[in-house]
């Protein structure tokens, strides 16, 4: 609005003014009035014609022709799913393992009717570990799913909390970052990473491979991954009278010389690795070529049975175990087994590894809140969250039960010990079944 200053009046003009002022502002108010009357009205003949709106993340009233409620990524024939992948980062084997399990899982899911009388279908994006990649890429599809079953990445999903908040998104992060935690609509599937490295730890001093004043060198990713694994490993090393030596390093840090070199001058009796395949292969192979032959344990995300086709592929057998909420693919367990063998029928030639069973598991669990939300008349995505957070005992027979009901704990507190072997289905065996480490109860209940 543009203003002009009035020059100086003598007082009849200053009276002329005030009666003149008095009057529009008079007028005005008998025009706004008029608008707002007005405005009252056009609501209120709106609200009689449409009983909902988009705005809160899809919820509606409309219900589809057979009575159940719908929104978002919801028509009377699909049901419309989401994936935000890595098929060309650093994690592109884990993506496109997670992304071909799913899509198994739906093609299964449709043979059999579907869910809720709706074909299942999942829309894919890849954001190549790229968080602005993955901005963009939820922007897209986010006005057409109703719920995501995989999105790959701490530091992503990070970055979509505030839009998942406000869509009331069902969102399980292929990410451990306890972080996560503490939000209605993104459940952190199995442990976090803080009590995967307190399990390594705890693994480590059991079995007497590190004792009582040792150091333990940490080799972790930077942000919420292996900032988080970090907070794990110094709880359990201070617990244990032990001291951790830390290397940060990127995701497109794929040469650790530098870092075996000063983990050797630290002396470190074990080290830990909370990173990618392609580091955990570095780290392996570099420190038995310069006589670092110490153990090494890894966080789940950073191994492959790709590895075991290259040349740290002695190493990494002779040295490395695996910490992980899931079993191995090579279990004996019914679900696993019947799983692998659909999976090989599907993709003859593709390598079943843990990305399989994590994906398998994830779309599996969706399902159930699904049909669930189904069940109780409505599939709009506040609905569906709901569903998902009355799971007190979920199990897919793919691993331990898990308990989404506590918004800010994690779904399980058991982890299994595995162990790189090349012979075995996924290139992993179990050496440790599913237990709760010591400590893992203290550690939570300290951190509130």
């Amino acid at each position: 609005m543009n203003v002009t200053h009035p020059r100086p009046r003598t007082a009849r003009t200053a009276r002329t003014a005030r009666t003149a002022r008095t009057a529009r502002t008079a007028r005005s108010a008998r025009t706004t009035r008029t608008a707002a009357l007005a405005a009252a009205l056009a609501a209120v003949l709106l609200a009689g014609t449409a009983c909902s709106s988009k705005a809160d993340g899809g919820s509606t009233d409309d219900a589809a022709a057979d009575g159940i409620k719908a929104g978002p990524g919801v028509s009377d024939k699909t049901i419309t799913l989401g994936a935000l992948t890595d098929l060309t980062g650093p994690y592109a084997t884990l993506g496109k393992s997670i992304v071909q399990a799913q899509q198994m899982w739906a093609d299964e899911t449709n043979a059999a009717g579907g869910i809720c009388g709706r074909e299942v279908e999942i829309v894919v994006k890849d954001h190549g570990y790229d968080v602005q990649k993955a901005v963009t890429a939820y922007a897209d599809i986010s006005p057409d799913v109703v719920a995501l079953p995989q999105v790959i990445g701490s530091p992503v999903v990070a970055a979509l909390l505030d839009d998942i908040e406000r869509d009331h998104m069902l969102t399980f992060p292929q990410a451990w970052a306890a972080s996560l935690l503490g939000h209605d609509a993104v459940q952190v599937l199995g442990t976090t990473y803080d009590l995967d490295m307190i399990a390594a730890v705890d693994f480590l001093t059991r079995t007497k491979k590190i004792a009582k004043g040792d150091t333990i060198g940490h080799v972790y990713f930077e942000g919420d991954y292996g900032a988080n694994a970090l907070e794990g490993s110094e709880w359990a090393a201070e617990q244990a009278g032990m001291k951790v030596a830390g290397q940060k390093i990127k995701a497109t840090d794929t040469d650790l010389t530098a870092q075996v070199s000063a983990l050797s001058k630290a002396g470190v009796k074990a080290i830990l690795i909370s990173a990618g395949p392609a580091q955990t292969a570095s780290l392996a192979g570099l420190a038995a070529a310069r006589g670092l032959k110490v153990p090494i344990v890894s966080s789940a995300p950073g191994y492959a049975p790709q590895l075991l086709k290259t040349p740290a592929a002695a190493a990494l057998e002779a040295m490395v175990h695996v910490v992980s909420a899931a079993p191995a693919v090579s279990s004996d367990l019914p679900g696993v087994k019947k799983m692998v063998a659909s999976y090989k029928k599907a993709y003859p030639g593709e390598p079943v590894d843990s990305g399989v069973l994590s994906g398998y598991n994830a779309a599996q669990l969706m399902g159930a809140d699904l049909k669930k939300a189904c069940e109780g008349g409505s599939l709009t995505r506040q609905a569906v969250v709901k569903a998902h957070r009355s799971q007190k005992n979920a199990d897919t027979g793919l691993g331990t039960p898990q308990n989404f009901t506590y918004v800010t704990a994690p779904a399980s507190r058991s982890t299994y010990v595995l162990k790189p072997d090349a012979k075995a289905v996924g290139g992993l065996v179990g050496v440790e079944e599913a237990h709760k480490a010591p400590g893992v109860d203290a550690y939570l209940a300290g951190r509130g």
